[in-house]
């Protein structure tokens, strides 16, 4: 099946984006809380996705959250510890690009965690999930999916691109070899906190554009109804002549030309 063109893209976007700055504006009216976990293999596309959502939402409202790995200290706390202070108040949505299953993928996976560990974790999630929303929070948990084909041309283009190279690590140099054993460990993962008040939903991001769209429009078919009346502001006429700057004891740096490459 060939990718969707970016054209047809931005058509079917931009309502869903209009859709998502109504459900920020219900969440911003009613005092709820929203919580939306990204989950992946590398490259699968959760930084766009979560990119798509937040274009147009207030960032004062909207959260990104995307946390280094664990320092000193934190790698002695309880292990859901670091991420309760991210968790939203009333009216904020708060977004994970990654979440507290990284210790079910990544950490499992690359061996920073141990077996028991790991077991632990599986059997404490859907409990702290279950906390999370028994206190009125609206839990999303989103896994992109990705082939390794797909995955690879991905990596290639990170490496080729000074602008996108940051993005490339040499953990995931080494995740490379280990697709199977991620695979695994995300179907244990699904099994063991798959629930009812916390549900996994995963989205085939081969096709990163009909991802984005397939994700949101699920997003928005599940949020809790989010229409509210249109509001109106009165915006007069200013009262006589638009004003240009005045400069006193600092002025604008000069806008010049981008010079010119020498053959």
């Amino acid at each position: 099946m060939s990718k969707l063109k970016r054209k047809d893209y931005e058509a079917q976007l931009e309502a869903l984006q209009l859709e998502l700055a109504d459900v920020a504006r219900w969440v911003q009216h009613s005092g709820r809380r929203i919580v939306i976990l990204f989950e992946g293999r590398d490259t699968a596309g959760k930084g766009g996705a979560i990119n798509t959502i937040t274009e147009h939402l207030n960032p004062r409202q909207c959260h990104v959250v995307a946390l280094p790995k664990p320092n000193d200290r934190e790698s002695t706390q309880w292990y859901f510890q670091r991420y309760v202070p991210h968790l939203p108040a009333a009216g904020e949505i708060v977004l994970f690009d990654r979440s507290w299953y990284n210790r079910a993928g990544v950490e499992q996976v690359m061996g920073f965690a141990k077996p028991d560990q790991v077991a632990a974790f599986l059997k404490q999630a859907p409990a702290f999930e279950k906390l999370l929303t028994d206190d009125g929070i609206v839990l999303f948990k989103y896994w992109l999916c990705c082939d390794q084909a797909e995955q690879e041309e991905r990596f290639a283009e990170r490496l080729a691109d000074p602008l996108k190279r940051w993005k490339l690590s040499s953990i995931d140099v080494e995740a490379r070899k280990l697709y199977d054993d991620y695979t695994r460990a995300r179907e244990a993962m699904l099994a063991a906190t798959h629930s009812k008040h916390a549900p996994w939903t995963l989205v085939d991001f081969n096709d990163q554009r009909q991802g984005r769209l397939s994700l949101i429009r699920d997003l928005l078919s599940r949020a809790p109804e989010h229409k509210l009346p249109e509001s109106t502001l009165e915006f007069p006429p200013l009262p006589g002549k638009p004003k240009k700057e005045r400069y006193g004891a600092l002025k604008p740096i000069p806008n010049k030309p981008a010079a010119s490459k020498k053959k």
